[in-house]
């Protein structure tokens, strides 16, 4: 749990950068990638990562821009990564903005449970490594490469010369 506004917004643009790479790196075509045909797709787990930031904090009574509905992905890989690049920005704003560290404590009603505002951010930023992981397997199986995250990819070993860690 976040007490410090400062701390949320640090980590908040760290992990958002890292989300924006995966976004950056979907194509149309990868947009359709699915585990199973019962499963969401790589695009509508993109879509989804970028309206949960103004679906969850905004039940927290902050306000900025929504990207729209979770049901209806754009079918444009660039569509979803401008929407998810000005959704994390428009979240950064809101929180540098309208809240203070006294803020974090204060609790919302959050799906039928009852969570401090620093909870929120905690498990929003969560959310998204979540969703982040299950996006790099689906890009691997449409043939993308995947960003670097936390680290060097296997491509990123390859490229400078070095064995990939098995």
């Amino acid at each position: 749990m976040f007490v410090k506004t400062a701390d949320f917004i640090a980590e908040w643009q760290q992990e958002a950068a890292a989300t924006q790479r995966v976004m950056d790196t979907l194509t149309d075509e990868a947009l359709n990638q699915a585990v199973t045909p019962d499963h969401r797709t790589l695009g509508q787990l993109a879509w989804h990562l970028t309206t949960t930031v103004h679906e969850m904090l905004s039940r927290t009574g902050l306000e900025f821009a929504s990207a729209g509905d979770d049901q209806h992905a754009p079918a444009s890989a660039a569509a979803i990564a401008e929407a998810y690049r000005n959704a994390s920005q428009a979240a950064w704003n809101a929180v540098q903005t309208q809240w203070t560290d006294a803020k974090l404590a204060e609790t919302t009603e959050m799906y039928g449970d009852t969570w401090p505002n620093g909870l929120t951010l905690r498990i929003l930023i969560q959310h998204q490594i979540h969703h982040r992981g299950q996006m790099t397997v689906l890009m691997r199986q449409a043939g993308l490469r995947v960003p670097d995250i936390y680290g060097p990819t296997r491509e990123d070993w390859l490229e400078r010369g070095m064995q990939p860690l098995v």
